[in-house]
């Protein structure tokens, strides 16, 4: 079971700012930061960027403060007797960078909605949130050193999962990100273990898959919403991914 104390996202606090906590709470304290700060750690203080989580247990020494006018953070105060924070194998008073800070700060928002009305499902929603936080926690810590291009990298992939019918060109991605495209496709593809483009490909015959299975459309038509201008090439490419053509793989979706 969990009990949180207190939850909350986006707080701001001005400089100076900070939190001194000789003695640590009584409860777990679990904070990321939306700005850079500096941590007490291995008996000094360091400096930390953006978008870091730190995980606090009961009883632990608790020292952070701003490095810079503003100070952001999200951050909960919890109990808990659950084995996924009880055991956790995330470092403890250490801060460690965010592989997805975004779906940790739209996991802090929806804790807090969650809170803050006494729904009939309240206490499992607040569990099965904060095992895919700590999932997600989990997940950045196995990560190697996360360099200035990773989050718009994540974000550009998120929209072009979200979005694959969009025009997408390499020149136009690389732009976004203000980065030349060569560099685009190197880092893309170190990141994620394949090209820009092929992403792409690959999300457009997977919503054209969507379409063929549940949706009366013709293949031109499915060829038109996934984002191409040619039904030819969009049957080309999807035989040369599925091994079958649009229509064979419709035929075998209805048997």
């Amino acid at each position: 079971m969990n009990t949180i104390f207190y939850v909350e996202y986006d707080a701001a606090h001005h400089s100076p700012f900070v939190f001194d906590i000789p003695e640590g709470h009584d409860c777990w304290l679990l904070v990321i930061t939306q700005t850079p700060a500096q941590f007490w750690v291995n008996g000094k203080l360091e400096e930390y960027p953006p978008h870091c989580a730190v995980l606090y247990p009961p009883y632990q020494k608790i020292y952070y403060r701003a490095c810079s006018e503003q100070y952001m953070n999200d951050w909960i105060r919890f109990a808990s007797d659950e084995l996924y924070v009880t055991d956790t194998s995330l470092p403890l008073g250490e801060p460690f960078p965010l592989d997805d800070h975004e779906y940790c700060h739209k996991l802090f928002q929806l804790l807090v909605a969650e809170h803050s009305f006494q729904k009939d499902y309240r206490e499992s929603s607040i569990d099965y949130l904060l095992r895919t936080l700590f999932n997600k926690l989990l997940e950045s810590c196995g990560q190697e050193n996360i360099g200035p291009q990773h989050y718009p990298l994540m974000k550009l992939r998120t929209e072009i999962h979200n979005n694959p019918s969009h025009p997408w060109t390499v020149a136009t991605m690389a732009k976004t990100m203000n980065i030349s495209p060569g560099y685009l496709q190197l880092i893309y593809k170190k990141s994620f273990g394949l090209s820009c483009i092929d992403d792409v490909i690959h999300s457009r015959i997977r919503l054209a898959k969507e379409y063929l299975r549940y949706h009366p459309y013709t293949v031109a038509e499915i060829a038109d919403r996934c984002g191409y201008r040619n039904v030819e090439h969009f049957c080309r490419q999807f035989k040369q991914l599925t091994g079958v053509s649009p229509k064979r793989f419709n035929t075998i979706s209805e048997s």
